[in-house]
Order: structure tokens, then C-alpha cells, then sequence
């Protein structure tokens, strides 16, 4: 029966896991591609624990892996957190920078149909 159990959980655990990475190639940005990637990976990482709890042969295997799962999903969050605000000032300096430059942006005047018929007309 623990055995049955351990195959399942891991399973489950491992699912959560592809998940997690599937969302993380596939989402458009950054803060998504967190949201995606923490919780399917602490819900993977939870699952598989539990999993392998099954197997151990003491309550200091179990309480060791539940200290390893608590350390990564402190870990997790603090990096999230971190990423997330890094990402955050970048867009915000990127946006004050296309800001100074003026409506032209970096690449110069904007080419649009108007501004190609008006061009034309002088």
C-alpha cells in the first residue's frame, strides 16, 4: 500500500512539475511566468515529499524532508519576490526612458499612413 501511495504522489508531484515548466516557456511575461513556475513547483515539491515520506523508515527521514520542502518554499517566495520587483523598476526605468526620448521613440519618427500622405503633399 505505501508503495501505491509513493508512485501516485510522486506522480502527481512530478505532473505539477511539467506544469510548472510548460507554464514557464509558454506565458508572455515575467510576473506569469513566476506565478506559473512557484506554485506548480511547491505543490510538485510538496507532493513528491509526501511521496517518498512513505518510503522512509524514521519520523527524522519525514521530518527531514518536510524541513526541505519549508526551506524551498521560503526560498521560492523570497526569490519571486526579488525577480518580480526587479522586473517591475526595469519596466518602470524602460518606460521613463522611451518617456525622455519623446513621442518618437528611439527609432525616430513613427512612419504612419497619414504621416506618409501628409509627406507627400509638401
Amino acid at each position: 500500500m505505501a508503495d501505491i501511495a509513493t508512485y501516485v504522489l510522486t506522480g502527481l508531484g512530478l505532473m505539477f512539475f511539467l506544469a510548472g515548466t510548460v507554464g514557464l516557456i509558454r506565458f508572455p511575461d515575467t510576473f506569469s511566468r513566476l506565478h506559473a513556475l512557484t506554485k506548480a513547483d511547491n505543490l510538485g515539491l510538496g507532493l513528491t515529499a509526501l511521496g517518498i515520506a512513505f518510503q522512509a523508515q524514521s519520523w527524522r527521514e519525514i521530518a527531514l524532508l518536510l524541513l526541505i520542502w519549508a526551506l524551498v518554499l521560503l526560498s521560492a517566495g523570497t526569490v519571486a519576490q526579488l525577480v518580480a520587483r526587479t522586473a517591475l523598476n526595469e519596466a518602470a526605468s524602460d518606460e521613463a526612458a522611451l518617456d525622455a526620448l519623446g513621442p518618437e521613440g528611439p527609432e525616430g519618427p513613427r512612419l504612419t499612413e497619414t504621416s506618409i500622405k501628409e509627406a507627400g503633399r509638401t
